[in-house]
């Protein structure tokens, strides 16, 4: 049974009246997103090793590197104007819109004659990928109920290895076919994911943060019953999230705050929060993930396994086991929290990437002599450091900064947020292939020399965020909590007991306030 949900958009909704149906379609919207930029970087991966790709283009170093980063190009501009377009036209129309966009880079890129053509296309997908990307992951955090948010949002990520496995097993399947459609096929079969998010976005309602501070008070209190009780306006849960939500944004509004850009510098506390939101971004971009993520082909061959077929084989095994350890991050994320999950994250890929390049440089050394135990051995800790990776920076990077970022920063710094990883990923992208043919093993002794670096700054800098309501995270910032209601969780478990009635009076006493001001 659907319910029309009203949306202060021209995008109408239908929404499901079972709460976990409606989760089941936010997940699903939130995993079709991700399988977009996981099956960019798993197909870029595969087609830099097919001759049919590379012959066509007749690519270098140089410009392998330039048609493989020019996404960033786009993800680098999207964030410029994602936070205000999400801000402005709410959050659905801003994944639609990013979506169309990335439909158009998926046609162009497959219909490309020549480099700059498909360079062309990929800064226009990364663009639409980054404002659909960087909406859904605002929308999905404020729109998840909170003890489901460690699963709703790190799934947005999660499912980049989804898009990243079905990658490669079509560029398996396509690989050995004598025409340019080998790498065409994989490029046009990108755009399905953006045409199921563009279906499933008329099922789900808009975020009820954004409706609130739109001065839609009605219309937000129906979406959180939606979420969190079947839509029983009068639930407990459902006052409780509601009454912190009017308060927090009252408050807010009465501290002066906007959704400029500029209010990320306008205070010490909004500019540690920004810095703090963006730190996942660059954190997990220069972690040393980008080596196996685009140039897997490079990764083996250095370790000595250098057909084709079999490199594209690795390619599907090393998804499988990195979806396998993003699940169980998520799981960490959830029930032991963001913070421990970095930090034992990033353990483990500096042991990773050290001994990595060891056994590098060892084959490196005698690469007729090296023996079957050294080369797989090599491979083995390869694919180890890709699930130690997914375990932490695949579920935290779109998980951590919309929460650690209040409501009147949160669109703008999740843009910050990709804008540092795009920027980062631009440049590191292009110079990873150089690097690993000019100084070989030594890249993963440098890599896992900064990590060290990034360790330090998670263990000072970040704070834990888990079984709060985003209102709830201000108080590790601001030193308060604005809303006099307990909080969410132990409403939820019936550690805490709120008066319906008394709160029903003070929503409605707030709500003609705030109506009376607007």
């Amino acid at each position: 049974m659907l319910t029309k949900s009203p949306t202060a958009t021209w995008m109408p909704a239908w929404v499901p009246e079972s709460t976990l149906f409606l989760s089941f379609l936010l997940m699903f919207c939130s995993m079709v997103q991700s399988a977009t930029g996981g099956y960019d970087g798993s197909m870029m991966n595969g087609l830099n090793i097919l001759p049919s790709y590379t012959d066509y283009f007749v690519l270098n170093p140089a410009t392998t590197g330039l048609n493989t980063a020019s996404i960033f190009i786009g993800g680098f501009f999207g964030p410029l104007v994602s936070g205000i377009v999400a801000d402005r036209l709410g959050r659905r129309p801003a994944i639609f819109w990013g979506s169309v966009i990335t439909l158009v880079g998926v046609l162009l890129q497959t219909a490309a004659q020549d480099i700059a053509m498909f360079v062309v296309a990929r800064i226009v997908l990364g663009f639409g990928a980054a404002l659909s990307g960087i909406a859904g992951g605002v929308y999905l955090s404020e729109t998840f109920p909170s003890q489901w948010r460690a699963w709703g949002v790190g799934m947005l990520n999660n499912f980049y290895y989804v898009g990243a496995l079905i990658a490669a097993g079509i560029t398996l399947g396509t690989g050995t076919w004598q025409s340019t459609w080998a790498w065409r096929a994989p490029s046009l079969f990108q755009g399905i994911f953006s045409v199921l998010c563009i279906v499933v976005l008329p099922f789900i309602p808009e975020s009820p943060r954004w409706l609130v501070h739109q001065g839609y008070y009605e219309e937000a209190r129906l979406v959180v019953a939606q979420t969190n009780a079947n839509g029983d306006l009068s639930h407990p849960v459902v006052l409780a999230v509601y009454k912190e939500i009017i308060d927090t944004l009252r408050w807010e509004k009465e501290e002066g705050r906007t959704l400029s850009p500029k209010e990320i510098f306008k205070t010490p506390v909004s500019r540690k929060r920004f810095l703090i939101g963006i730190s996942p971004g660059i954190f997990s971009c220069i972690a040393g993930n980008i080596i196996a993520s685009y140039y897997l082909g490079a990764e083996l061959t250095t370790a000595g396994i250098k057909d084709p077929i079999q490199q594209l084989k690795a390619n599907v095994v090393l998804n499988v086991w990195c979806l396998g350890c993003a699940l169980g991050g998520t799981y960490l994320t959830a029930f032991w929290g963001r913070k421990p999950t970095a930090i034992l994250s990033q353990v483990l890929l500096i042991i990773c990437l050290f001994i990595i390049g060891g056994l590098s440089k060892m084959y490196a050394d005698n690469p007729d002599g090296a023996s079957k135990v050294l080369v797989y051995g090599d491979v083995a800790v390869m694919f180890l450091f890709q699930g130690f990776y997914s375990i932490g920076w695949t579920p935290l990077l779109t998980l951590y900064p919309p929460e650690v970022l209040n409501f009147s920063i949160r669109a703008n710094g999740v843009a910050g947020t990709s804008f540092a990883l795009n920027a980062f990923a631009l440049v590191f992208v292009f110079i990873m292939p150089i690097g690993l043919a000019n100084i070989t093993w030594k890249m993963y002794f440098v890599n896992g020399s900064w990590d060290i670096i990034i360790l330090g700054m998670i263990v000072y800098w970040w704070v834990e965020t888990k079984g709060k309501t985003l209102e709830e995270i201000d108080a590790l910032f601001e030193g308060e909590k604005h809303s006099s209601v307990p909080d969410v969780e132990m409403v939820r478990k019936g550690q805490e007991q709120i008066d319906v009635k008394g709160v029903e009076e003070e929503i409605n006493i707030e709500v003609e306030g705030q109506r009376k001001i607007e």
